[in-house]
């Protein structure tokens, strides 16, 4: 698995997540977790030895067919990139959305907040001779869910249950292709 995020959040996902799976990276952009963590949950973290923090990281790529099979990583410190073989993401990255480097198609407002279901249709780019589905994207069968979206509750609660409907849509938008 791998964590991203230097907050508490990302470190009691990454604790959790240890305790479920045999390792745990977790990707920060800075170069110390004490910065923008609780000192308790840095030294849990520490002291867990399938957790692998990597500073100064990442995610440039990700890589799979029919799901996640691996990401890959760019060491800002080091300029090295890296591959590491996953089947799942889990972003902590805060309140700001970091969504610059979603595709043009997907539209944000100007906060980078990504548009979806109504939102997409009141811009007037959307061009199918149908209505976007509640989560969908400005790009057809792109889907987004939780704190990155615009108008969302931003709680955890709201966000799984966001996930959850995100894959009833795509099984709805893959059965009327």
């Amino acid at each position: 698995m791998v964590v991203v995020g230097g907050g508490n959040s990302a470190g009691q996902a990454a604790v959790f997540l240890s305790e479920q799976t045999q390792k745990v990276f977790l990707l920060i952009r800075g170069g110390d977790l004490g910065k923008t963590m609780s000192h308790y949950l840095v030294q849990r973290i520490e002291q867990t030895p399938n957790i692998e923090v990597q500073c100064y990281t990442e995610i440039c790529k990700m890589y799979g067919n029919k799901w996640l099979e691996a990401v890959e990583v760019f060491c800002s410190q080091t300029g090295q990139a890296d591959t590491i073989k996953c089947l799942a993401v889990f972003v902590f990255i805060g309140a700001v959305p970091h969504t610059k480097w979603l595709p043009d198609a997907i539209q944000c407002d100007r906060n980078g907040f990504v548009k979806t279901g109504l939102r997409v249709m009141e811009s007037g780019e959307w061009t199918l001779g149908r209505q976007p589905f509640l989560l969908e994207t400005s790009l057809p069968g792109i889907f987004a869910a939780g704190d990155v979206r615009l108008g969302s509750t931003k709680r955890v609660a709201s966000a799984v249950g966001e996930g959850a409907m995100a894959v009833q849509f795509v099984h709805e938008y893959l059965a009327s292709r």
